[in-house]
């Protein structure tokens, strides 16, 4: 008993010291960006305007089609501020996976593998993601709105719920990268891919699938689990249910779909860093 306690009074010990360091090394990625102050602000602004954009035209087409296959605007507008605060959580927590084809291409992965930081949270550290932080402001405004907005009655459930739906629908958007960005341990020029992938999360996430095709939104089902993010939890809370294309249970564990297809898509990322052989193979 006293050897297993002192294993692990060593292991929460190591555990501790390795994220002050991360958090360290935070703070002086911070501070340097800190340095150039209109960069600093333009890199805030274009998370800003980014989000603003998603705003302005999910506002116009709401003003256009008030209904859309029985949704009413308040419940919409809960979907896309979900979906918003999940990817600014991502972007925030997670989003330098978007680097991984540069720093694969400049050989600076190879210099990752020599610390003795594991490589993902290396590369998580790599930069400060400045345009996550207006990416945060206009989502949680979003998000509070709307919240204030929809018909709802806040019980204790449906605020935990609510709070899972985030976490799960940051960890869904963010498997999805994850899972992209191995794909640059074996072919560097695939950012495209990530790319296209956002344009697409962006254009039709904060909208209920159910307005499109089936096969449309099958495949925001079932291809690129979209409907995951914000659509399932959104219509679980509203209580929106019928035409989801899955069971009612399906969706409702969207969040758990979310936690298992991240855990996946970090097992996926490190086989491929195994099997890593150096940009020019």
């Amino acid at each position: 008993m006293a050897a297993q306690g002192l294993r692990s009074y060593w292991s929460f010990r190591s555990f501790r010291k390795a994220w002050s360091v991360a958090g360290r090394i935070i703070g002086i990625s911070f501070r340097a960006q800190l340095e150039y102050r209109t960069d600093f602000v333009l890199s805030v602004s274009v998370g800003a305007v980014w989000q603003v954009s998603v705003i302005v035209f999910a506002t116009v087409l709401l003003g256009r089609f008030p209904g859309m296959n029985g949704w009413p605007s308040d419940a919409v507008l809960l979907i896309a501020s979900m979906r918003m605060l999940s990817h600014a959580l991502n972007v925030l927590f997670f989003g330098r996976a978007h680097h991984m084809a540069g720093l694969v291409q400049s050989g600076r992965i190879e210099g990752f593998l020599l610390r003795p930081l594991p490589v993902f949270r290396q590369v998580q550290l790599s930069v400060f993601p400045t345009n996550a932080l207006g990416d945060l402001v206009i989502g949680v405004s979003m998000f509070a709105i709307a919240v204030l907005t929809v018909s709802l009655d806040w019980t204790a459930v449906r605020i935990g719920y609510l709070v899972a739906g985030l976490v799960g629908g940051t960890l869904m958007e963010a498997a999805v990268f994850v899972a992209l960005s191995a794909l640059h341990f074996h072919y560097p020029s695939s950012s495209y891919w990530s790319v296209w992938t956002e344009e697409l999360l962006a254009t039709f996430g904060s909208y209920p699938l159910a307005i499109f095709p089936r096969l449309v939104s099958g495949a925001f089902t079932f291809v690129l689990p979209l409907s995951f993010i914000a659509y399932f939890p959104a219509a679980v809370l509203t209580g929106h249910d019928s035409g989801l294309g899955v069971p009612f249970a399906v969706a409702a564990g969207a969040p758990l779909t979310g936690l298992a297809a991240f855990v996946g898509a970090r097992l996926l990322w490190n086989r491929s860093l195994r099997h890593y052989t150096g940009v020019n193979g």
